[in-house]
């Protein structure tokens, strides 16, 4: 995390109270995180590990767990001495939200844990849980009194995604929460803004003066979103039959980066200002009727194909998935956003899976230049004018434009500029969590969404979500394993005279 000179500010002494500390999240990501924070020395001098399980667990076979765990997931080779300074931090603690009165006992045991850590009264609540134990969790540690802020000690509560699954819903956990902490308190995670080449878009954009200029209507034609899997759905078939493409990554990851490219600039770098332009943006985007919503968007399942050397069976042949299903592995989506600057521009955004190539990326399509002084040349060999945002897999930045090539003729080519992060940056193999963790942990929300950012973003693609229920089998389009995803993706644009951009 430190890099060069720049001195990080140490976090406030704390403890670190997990819940679903035996589950995949947290030994995919949460632990290897931390103990890359650990090794960073970006932890607190005084601090522990409370890992909240509901079946009860010795601390000693925890710490086995835990370790087992991030030997599998690490990012980097495990230095037996980091890891043993931080499993040495962790406590089991045995908590249910369906039975109250271990939670009188939780604050019991952590109020004597914090006293004997010295840590200070802080609490960090991270719930590594399914999201149907959000509020159940939060209205037990609010009815002990666990989350309430006094004597000068801070509380904090990290929720993951999905935050709701419609627009009422989330709104209903917005208010069950807000009953219980103030917004402030609350950090709702997504670990796409934890990727250096996501948070680089806000520098890219407001650091350079010759990128914000003509970062308008003027010369913007449209903007692309891409995010794109090769892996199927796996083992996950029941919760993704459930929720599917749209739910899953458009109202969080794909919203994300769209707020980012498209929000104002903020008069001031802090989190208020920050968030309040990204809330502003995503309240902004056109709310489309159901008709509407079925004509600028594109549905599709995958069915049996090749990814690779590996097959991959039709999705509805997936354990736990309707074999009727008409769940979404794929959407695409075209949006406008009703402000001065973004007039008339589309946002173009599919997200897919079992597709040929793992790939996230940010593309802005310039406007043509005028070309009558080559005429000679057929406007179809131009080269269009983009600037993409590499994401995932390959970190950095290309622009696309056209030059002369060689010779005593004027002919024309398209060529590329690329920065690539490896290229310039020396860095640690990280999680992405790493920097949000941090940020929890320092008081830092910048990166974290707010409640009226959450609702703004359920209520654009509500119409989405039913006018594709509503439809039924009718419209839902298949497409191969291993392909670029449904034909008709590529005619949301065609009618526009516009393409995607063909991913490398």
């Amino acid at each position: 995390m430190a890099n060069g000179s720049y001195e990080y500010q140490k976090p406030d002494s704390c403890a670190f109270v997990i819940f679903g500390v035996t589950g995949d999240l947290t030994h995919r990501l949460v632990m290897p995180s931390l103990y890359n924070l650990a090794a960073a020395n970006l932890l607190p001098e005084r601090f522990c590990i409370v890992g909240i399980a509901r079946g009860g667990m010795p601390s000693e076979k925890l710490r086995e767990n835990l370790l087992e765990g991030l030997r599998k997931f690490a990012t980097r080779p495990v230095e037996d001495e980091i890891a043993k300074r931080l499993l040495q931090c962790v406590t089991s603690i045995e908590a249910d939200p369906k039975d109250p009165d271990s939670f009188d006992q939780l604050k019991s045991r952590l109020e004597k844990l914090e006293a004997n850590r010295e840590t200070g009264g802080n609490r960090l609540f991270y719930l590594a849980t399914p999201p149907s134990g959000f509020a159940p969790i939060a209205r037990q540690l609010g009815r002990v009194g666990l989350l309430r802020e006094d004597g000068g000690a801070w509380r904090r509560l990290v929720v993951e995604k999905p935050f709701g699954t419609d627009l009422a819903s989330a709104k209903a956990l917005n208010d069950e929460l807000l009953k219980l902490v103030t917004e402030h308190q609350i950090y709702r995670i997504d670990h796409y803004l934890g990727k250096e080449t996501v948070q680089n878009i806000l520098v890219l954009r407001f650091a350079n003066g010759m990128f914000e200029p003509i970062w308008n209507r003027h010369h913007i034609d449209h903007v692309q979103i891409t995010v794109e899997e090769k892996l199927g759905v796996g083992t996950r078939g029941s919760f993704y039959d459930a929720t599917g493409a749209l739910r899953d990554m458009v109202p969080n990851h794909l919203f994300q980066l769209l707020s980012l490219v498209a929000m104002e600039p903020p008069a001031r770098f802090d989190a208020h200002t920050v968030r309040s332009e990204k809330a502003e943006v995503l309240a902004a985007i056109q709310i489309q009727s159901e008709a509407e919503a079925l004509q600028n968007s594109v549905r599709g399942q995958y069915i049996a194909g090749r990814i690779g050397d590996s097959g991959l069976p039709d999705y509805r042949s997936t354990r736990d998935v309707n074999p009727e299903s008409t769940t979404e592995t794929y959407a695409a989506l075209k949006l406008t956003i009703d402000n001065w600057r973004w007039a008339g521009v589309p946002f173009y955004l599919r997200t897919g899976k079992a597709l040929g190539l793992k790939r996230t990326e940010v593309a802005i399509k310039f406007r043509q230049a005028p070309f009558a002084m080559f005429s000679c040349t057929p406007v179809e060999t131009l080269a269009e004018n983009y600037l993409v945002m590499g994401i995932e897999p390959t970190q950095g930045i290309t622009l696309q434009f056209n030059t002369k090539v060689p010779g005593p003729t004027v002919r024309t080519d398209g060529v590329q500029m690329k920065f690539n992060y490896k290229d310039y940056f020396q860095a640690e193999p990280a999680t992405g969590y790493e920097t949000l963790i941090y940020d929890c942990m320092i008081g830092d929300n910048m990166l974290f969404q707010r409640a009226d950012s959450v609702e703004a973003g359920w209520k654009a693609v509500q119409p989405f979500i039913e006018a594709w229920k509503k439809a039924g089998h009718h419209g839902l389009q298949t497409y191969t394993a291993g392909s670029d995803g449904p034909t008709a993706a590529a005619e949301l644009l065609t009618r526009d005279g516009r393409s995607w951009r063909k991913l490398d």
